[in-house]
Formats: C-alpha cells, sequence, structure tokens
C-alpha cells in the first residue's frame, strides 16, 4: 500500500489560508494613485488568465494574481477623464463587482472609473448652477414599441416662465441606450459648465432612444451589414423624430419653433441619423452636427436622394467630426468630399482619439457652443 502523503493536506490548508485572508482584506477596485494610475484588482482564485480592456487602448492590459487569487495592474498615467472597462476572465468579459459606476450599454455593459481633473474640463462638476434631466416614456406608434426620452433643461429653465429656448436632439451611438449621453457622455455637466461660462446658449438638450428598427440589436455590428434593414432604421426613426418626439417636446416644454432655433447632433450610429433627418428634412433644422459617423451606405447620392439644396443651403452650420485614430476615418473623409464636391458648406474637425467616448465628449463641448448664434 503506498504511504498516505500530507502535501493535499498542506495545499488545502495553504488554500483555505489564503481564501481567509482574502476575505479578511477588502479588495478595493478601481484604486487611483496620486499619479493619475490606476490600479484594478478583482478576485478570481479558478481564473487562469485575467486581463484588463481599458477604453482607449488598443490592447488588453495582463492582470497578476497573488497567492490569495486577487488578479492587480496598474495602468501608466491616465489623462483625466471618465474610462469604461471590464476584467476579461478567461475569454468571458465581466464588470467590476467592486465598483458602482456602470457604463450602460445594451450589448455590453462595462464598468467605469473616474480620473479627476481640473475644473477646467468641461465634464467635470464644479459649483455651477445646474440643469435638471426629466425621464419620459411613451408609446410610439411609428415603432411600435414602449420607448423612453431623456430632456436637459438648463439653470433658471422654471424661473424664466415666459422665456423660449432652442432644442439640440442629441443622439447616442449604436448599441447605447437613451441614457448615454447622460450617464456616460456627461452631457448635462458639460452643457452646465459652458453656459455657465457664458460659451453657450442656454438651450434645451432632448436625448431619444435613437433605433427606428430596434431588431438590428439583434445582429450586433452587422446589422449595418443588411441595406434594408439598416435603411429601414434612419427612415422609421426619423418618423419617429418629426412625428413624435419634436411635437411632444414643443408641447411639453417652452420651446423656440423655428428652425434655426432647432439643432441636431449624435455620435456613431446617431452621427449617421443626424445627417440623414437633418439634410433631408433641412426645411425642420438650422444646426446638423455629426461625430464619428458610422452606418451609412458608400453611395450617397443615393442615400440622401430626398435632400433638397436650397434648403440645405440655408443650415447655419454642418459640423462634421471625427477621432483621427477613429476606424471610421476614411469613410468620413468620403463623406466630407461628397459634401464639397455637391458644394455643400461643412466645416471639418479632426480629434485626437479613437471610437471613444473620450472624442465624443470633447466633441459635445466644441460643438455646443456654436449652436444658435445670431452673428
Amino acid at each position: 500500500m503506498p504511504k498516505p502523503t500530507l502535501l493535499p493536506l498542506l495545499l488545502g490548508i495553504a488554500l483555505a489560508v489564503a481564501t481567509a485572508k482574502a476575505q479578511q482584506t477588502p479588495i478595493v477596485s478601481p484604486e487611483m494613485g496620486s499619479d493619475n494610475r490606476v490600479t484594478f484588482r478583482f478576485h478570481s482564485p479558478n481564473a487562469q488568465k485575467v486581463e484588463l480592456q481599458l477604453e482607449g487602448r488598443t490592447n488588453h492590459l495582463p492582470m497578476q494574481k497573488d497567492d490569495a487569487g486577487v488578479w492587480t495592474v496598474t495602468t501608466d498615467p491616465l489623462e483625466p477623464d471618465y474610462y469604461g472597462y471590464s476584467f476579461v476572465a478567461d475569454e468571458v468579459s465581466l464588470i467590476d463587482p467592486k465598483n458602482p459606476l456602470m457604463k450602460p450599454n445594451l450589448l455590453g455593459t462595462q464598468s467605469m472609473v473616474h480620473v479627476p481633473g481640473p475644473s477646467s474640463l468641461p465634464w467635470e462638476i464644479t459649483g455651477v448652477p445646474h440643469g435638471i434631466v426629466h425621464h419620459h416614456f411613451y408609446k410610439s406608434g411609428a415603432i411600435s414599441d414602449q420607448r423612453d426620452y431623456y430632456v436637459y433643461t438648463p439653470p433658471g429653465y422654471e424661473a424664466a416662465a415666459k422665456t423660449s429656448y432652442p432644442v439640440l436632439y442629441l443622439l447616442h451611438g449604436y448599441s447605447d441606450d437613451a441614457s448615454g449621453w447622460t450617464a456616460v457622455g456627461r452631457a448635462n455637466v458639460i452643457l452646465d459648465n459652458l453656459i455657465a461660462q457664458h460659451k453657450a446658449k442656454p438651450m434645451i438638450v432632448v436625448m431619444t432612444l435613437g433605433y427606428g428598427a430596434p431588431e438590428m440589436l439583434l445582429y450586433g455590428s452587422r446589422s449595418f451589414s443588411h441595406e434594408d434593414l439598416r435603411e429601414r432604421n434612419l427612415e422609421k426613426f426619423r418618423e419617429s423624430l418629426l412625428t413624435e418626439i419634436i411635437p411632444r417636446i414643443e408641447k411639453d416644454y417652452r420651446t423656440a419653433k423655428d428652425p434655426t432655433s432647432r439643432a441636431i447632433a449624435g455620435l456613431s450610429m446617431g452621427g449617421s441619423e443626424s445627417l440623414f433627418v437633418g439634410l433631408t428634412s433641412a426645411d425642420r433644422f438650422g444646426w446638423i452636427g455629426a461625430f464619428s459617423t458610422g452606418g451609412l451606405s458608400d453611395n450617397f447620392d443615393q442615400q440622401f436622394s430626398e435632400m433638397k439644396p436650397k434648403e440645405v443651403a440655408r443650415l447655419k452650420l454642418l459640423w462634421i467630426a471625427c477621432g483621427t485614430d477613429d476606424h471610421l476615418i476614411e469613410s468620413n473623409h468620403k463623406l466630407r468630399e461628397w459634401l464639397t464636391e455637391k458644394g455643400i458648406k461643412h466645416t471639418d474637425i479632426d480629434t485626437p482619439g479613437a471610437h471613444t467616448w473620450m472624442v465624443w465628449r470633447r466633441n459635445l463641448a466644441a460643438f455646443a457652443p456654436l449652436l444658435f448664434q445670431t452673428k
């Protein structure tokens, strides 16, 4: 008979001690360093490999496991901003269970970390007066579902009972929901700061659900390769916005109702929707902004066949922005070239960065001050 060995018993005791130690020592994640380095920790003793997926980084950061089964990685110094992140444990993407700050998304919810910066950054909360974000629900006849939208009213809206305000219709990207621009994009904070600094006109901002064809979410990014689905998404969204959302806003809020008091802008899929709705209904809007536009047909003549040049010529601003490292930069350049060929005046903005919220916050902060100016 083989002699019994103490090795399994000793290993079991060691594992029990390590587990007890991990349970006794609170895991802090994320932990901010004084030099803007961030340490992330994740307890997963049975995982074979864990990496950090951090917004703005093309490569995952490998994490190291200690004897207690806690995986750790510390980043290089990060620029002040908000970053989405996930732990990828054995190829499975997971949120950080120690962090309550979330980045909502319909296809891939992540955790979020705030690297604080100076008060001069437009998305940082400061001691200025704050507006109010209202949440509304309604039944869409155009799309045949229940949906929601958010409305930002600027500071002083309630007090100024007779004042009418211009409106920016601000659209999210693919896989986001209607909360994207407030929960992640910090739109309300950005507007609070810009208005307080007299850099932007007080305005109402409407952020509605951007899926004219909600079934797009079933196909993931492949949905944009389905031409019929892509076009139905644009057309049905336009119908819902023009016949349902705008009339509701102009009934329930004190809005100026002339075209020069309406703007439309959005990011990625919301950029394509802003261009499609704005250019084909230029009699309804005076200002159009597109950030990192994605989801348009390559045949721009066909895509914008309903566009009326005389109405487009009356636009106050057509603003086309994209990150310099964005995978959509080439298609955005082609769009700009097509607009130039058509004699349509437009402003081109290249922002350092990729297809991330870090770019889109900066786009909004640069775009909003241009709106509703009389000169």
